[in-house]
């Protein structure tokens, strides 16, 4: 029995084993009849070392150096405007009277109580220099007449309010006042903004401080004149960093000769930092951004591609690189390369550290590739690589 049973089992190891090797031999030949994937199209670019000059960027907005709405401290209806919309106007012109017909006259019988008062001190103290009235009459008609005439000065205040000034030199807006309109103390009547010299504001962070000084020069420009550069120096940098934002706000005073630039704009705001050097620069789409970190793909041969991933030649990728024109015959393939990124200007992003001018470095499509992924080259479609870029409009 014992025999038996061991001539059993086995014959059914036997065939278990039979089974087992025929399906390995069937998924051996599924697998080697699937195709392998052909070399995937990308295009490339060539890590070039170009001149570099360190920049901060903000958007920043216009805001006058004096900018006012002007208004009015007491209600009236009012007599004559004048001024037109967007007339230029100086300090003290007259803009706006309302009608002061009873506050004049108030003024007038102000004036003559106190001209009464000074003819009441002069009589009396004509009187006092005969004995006829005492000192104290005259000390008394002498605060009655310094009352009178503070009366005529408030009066007269009264008056001038009626009497709406330019504060300052500017520009005027738009205003739909008329002659007859009745106007409230506190109503707005018109803007007045002073265009040359004009400031702009922006924000930085905390960061850059160290960057930035008073005197510093400052570029920037406009959507509404595209391609007219503007220049200015920062005249203010805030003594406090906003504790929500960590951001220290920057005030630059922008020569405004033309007066094309108005407050309210927007604009970009470029801060030149230290002298221009050299940077290695590649295409922004080139850099792969990742939790573990930043990535480039650069193209080699298979046999360099072996040799810088060969256990002697260590993992940091640094061998050196094929060009993108190999021989004919040779295969290129893709290999993975981490990178530091360094600033940013237009299209172009600096690199740091990781790659070495003159490599070849895939420039669109790394999206389908992984390490060691045969590639194909095809540059007759390149990604922008402007470094002062401007919308396009069609």
């Amino acid at each position: 029995m014992t025999r038996r049973m061991i001539i059993m089992i086995g014959c059914v190891l036997l065939v278990v084993a039979a089974l087992a090797l025929g399906k390995f031999l069937q998924i051996r030949a599924l697998i080697s009849a699937v195709p392998k994937p052909g070399p995937q199209t990308v295009s490339t670019v060539e890590v070039q070392k170009l001149q570099w000059q360190s920049q901060f960027s903000a958007v920043g907005t216009l805001n006058p150096v004096r900018g006012a709405d002007l208004g009015t401290e007491v209600a009236g209806l009012v007599r004559q405007v004048h001024f037109k919309s967007g007339q230029d106007v100086k300090a003290g012109a007259l803009l706006v009277e309302l009608n002061a017909d009873s506050d004049i006259a108030q003024l007038h019988a102000a004036e003559a109580a106190a001209a009464q008062a000074a003819t009441v001190l002069k009589r009396d103290q004509a009187q006092l220099a005969v004995q006829a009235v005492s000192q104290a009459q005259i000390d008394a008609d002498t605060n009655d007449l310094k009352a009178k005439r503070a009366q005529v000065e408030q009066q007269a205040a009264v008056v001038a309010k009626k009497s709406i000034r330019a504060p300052f030199a500017g520009r005027l807006g738009i205003t739909t006042l008329n002659p007859g309109q009745y106007v409230n103390a506190g109503d707005k009547l018109v803007t007045l903004q002073t265009l040359d010299p004009i400031y702009v504001d922006f924000t930085l962070p905390q960061q850059q401080l160290a960057g930035l000084a008073v005197g510093q020069v400052v570029n920037l420009a406009v959507d509404a004149f595209a391609g007219q550069a503007f220049s200015g120096r920062i005249n203010a940098i805030s003594p406090k960093v906003d504790a929500a934002t960590r951001n220290v706000q920057v005030q630059a005073t922008v020569s405004n000769p033309k007066q094309q630039l108005l407050p309210g704009m927007f604009a970009t705001v470029k801060i030149d930092i230290g002298g221009a050097r050299e940077q290695l620069t590649l295409p922004s789409t080139a850099v792969t951004y990742n939790p573990y970190g930043s990535t480039v793909f650069v193209v080699k041969t298979a046999d360099a591609f072996k040799a810088a991933t060969a256990p002697a030649a260590g993992a940091s990728g640094a061998a050196p690189a094929a060009n993108a024109n190999a021989p004919s015959g040779q295969q290129l393939v893709a290999q993975q390369v981490f990178v530091e990124t360094g600033p940013t200007r237009g299209d172009q992003i600096a690199i740091v550290k990781g790659l070495e001018a003159g490599q070849v470095v895939v420039s669109s499509g790394q999206n389908k590739l992984k390490n060691g992924t045969p590639v194909k080259v095809d540059n007759s479609v390149q990604p922008t690589n402007n470094p002062n870029p401007t919308p396009q409009e069609k």
